[in-house]
């Protein structure tokens, strides 16, 4: 495939379908230096035209202890007792730069998720 901007929605199809093909392709031979490009247009592309939304960080927080089965139990060492968990969680306490910290670097949860 000949790279180009994408700059469009017809480009950014052929460029998925293009990355479709070369998916699993070794690092630093030509077609994986190809996938390589084809993923950052494709990143840049669809930064530019599908912005995300920030989201509520006690959303990001359910839905991160949704899909990795978390219990209320399971945030104390990040946020504190079952208490500050609950009112965390019902919004009636914000989170503290602490709290955010450690949710982050023991949950990986991205600051700019936290942070709102």
């Amino acid at each position: 495939m000949k790279l180009k901007p994408i700059r469009n929605d017809r480009d950014l199809h052929r460029a998925l379908k293009r990355i479709d093909e070369l998916w699993g392709a070794k690092p630093g031979t030509p077609r994986g230096d190809e996938l390589d490009v084809l993923m950052l247009l494709v990143e840049k592309y669809e930064d530019e035209h599908f912005e995300i939304p920030a989201s509520d960080p006690v959303e990001t927080i359910k839905f991160l202890m949704e899909q990795n089965d978390l219990s209320r139990k399971d945030l104390e060492p990040y946020i504190g007792t079952s208490g500050r968990v609950s009112e965390v969680l019902s919004k009636k306490r914000n989170l503290t730069l602490a709290m955010i910290k450690k949710l982050h670097e023991g949950l990986k949860i991205p600051y700019g998720r936290l942070i709102h």
